[in-house]
């Protein structure tokens, strides 16, 4: 059974606006650099979308490495990520907690797009 976020982890993501994720390198030992995403929480769980959809480098390295860390809330976790795309209700739900969260961001409108959504990680503590 996989590990979950906590009721207060995943009240605290909410309004978070600051989760860098780092990316494992092909050594799962070395991470990443750390790359700025937006989070939203649908359904108990912790979601982001890849701005460049499916050509960013750190989803790419998510989705075959499938681990990593991010830094969300001021605090480090170590994490698994699963590729969350394809999920018709879900993608919806998901957009939508995206509107909700930064309807004022110019930005906001790209992450809609068939590209991003496509690029949707569920990110797991490990």
């Amino acid at each position: 059974m996989s590990k979950q976020w906590t009721t207060e982890q995943l009240n605290k993501f909410t309004n978070a606006d600051d989760l860098h994720v780092s990316h494992f390198y092909a050594d799962r030992k070395t991470y990443g650099t750390p790359t700025w995403v937006w989070t939203v929480v649908v359904d108990h769980n912790l979601y982001v979308r890849a701005y460049n959809g499916q050509n960013s480098r750190w989803y790419q390295s998510a989705m075959v490495q499938q681990a990593g860390k991010i830094k969300l809330t001021g605090k480090g976790f170590e994490t698994k990520f699963i590729d969350a795309a394809g999920n018709n209700e879900l993608d919806l739900k998901i957009s939508s907690a995206y509107q909700a969260k930064y309807k004022d961001s110019p930005y906001l409108p790209p992450m809609l797009k068939k590209g991003p959504v496509n690029a949707t990680v569920k990110i797991l503590p490990r």
